[in-house]
């Protein structure tokens, strides 16, 4: 496995964003050719980014397959777009580094838990924007990622909001921040479009952090534009399950452990082998 961590710096202050890649060795006695990457976006209210949803779930993907990166993205007190922009510098990267790192370019996809859900879909969105290719360099097809899978996405900036997410992102108060032009912006289901990658989603019906109408509208939005999305909606459990298991259960209190959820990981396996055309 290549396992190292590449810095990553946009003009905004602050220190910058690190990549770890959790990159799958070549072996003469396995398949060499370039495999599918799933670029990960951990939650943590745009305050921090969760340990919980980083590397047990790359590890996770590895077993099935894929390669896996983790992007510990700009958090506060850094405002929009700064997380957005070193998502598409981290996905750049990867494509730039395809050949050493045996990618294939055709299936990089996007994947984020909460509020990293919110920044894995603000790049399926805002991805061909100008100001992201020009700091980029590459073109919207190759921007474009594969697919999205979101766990528990925060996705609404409205009345199902989990607030502290957009006064980060907006660096304002969220009843000052409804005033802002870029509130609206923010609120992704407003922003689907017709050439938004295809997305896995699941959330919990329960969910009092990040309420499970932000699923709910995301669906809406998606069914509108006629973009292919699966979704699993549980019905038990809070927020923040991570694999809903010992693996990634808080120390002390045992949260997040979930057993009527933990399949999630192997439906979003079996949603990606469709998306690479396996499995069919």
């Amino acid at each position: 496995m290549l396992h190292k961590t590449i810095r990553i710096k946009t003009d905004a202050p602050g220190p910058g964003a690190e990549l770890t890649t959790y990159l799958l060795s070549k072996s003469p006695e396995i398949d060499g050719a370039p495999k599918p990457l799933i670029l990960m976006c951990p939650g943590g209210g745009y305050a921090y980014t969760s340990d919980r949803e980083a590397e047990p779930i790359a590890l996770c993907f590895n077993s099935m397959g894929y390669h896996a990166a983790v992007l510990r993205y700009s958090c506060a007190p850094a405002k929009f777009p700064t997380a957005v922009s070193e998502a598409a510098l981290a996905f750049a990267l990867i494509r730039k580094n395809a050949k050493k790192w045996n990618v294939d370019t055709s299936r990089i996809f996007i994947q984020g838990c909460s509020s990293g859900g919110h920044l894995a879909f603000s790049y399926a969105v805002f991805y061909a924007e100008e100001e992201l290719l020009k700091l980029t360099g590459l073109t919207a097809a190759e921007a474009r990622p594969a697919g999205v899978i979101l766990s528990y996405p925060v996705i609404t900036s409205g009345k199902y909001a989990h607030r502290g997410s957009f006064e980060v992102l907006t660096g304002k108060p969220y009843e000052e921040a409804k005033k802002d032009p870029l509130f609206k912006k923010l609120s992704l289901e407003t922003q689907v479009k017709a050439d938004t990658p295809p997305v896995f989603v699941w959330h919990t019906w329960p969910d009092g952090c990040v309420p499970v109408e932000n699923t709910l509208l995301l669906l809406d939005a998606l069914a509108k534009k006629k973009v292919s999305a699966e979704a699993h909606i549980f019905p038990v459990g809070e927020h923040g399950l991570g694999l809903c298991n010992e693996v990634t259960m808080t120390p002390g209190e045992h949260y997040g452990i979930q057993p009527e959820c933990e399949q999630w990981i192997r439906l979003a396996g079996e949603w990606l082998k469709r998306q690479c055309g396996k499995g069919k």
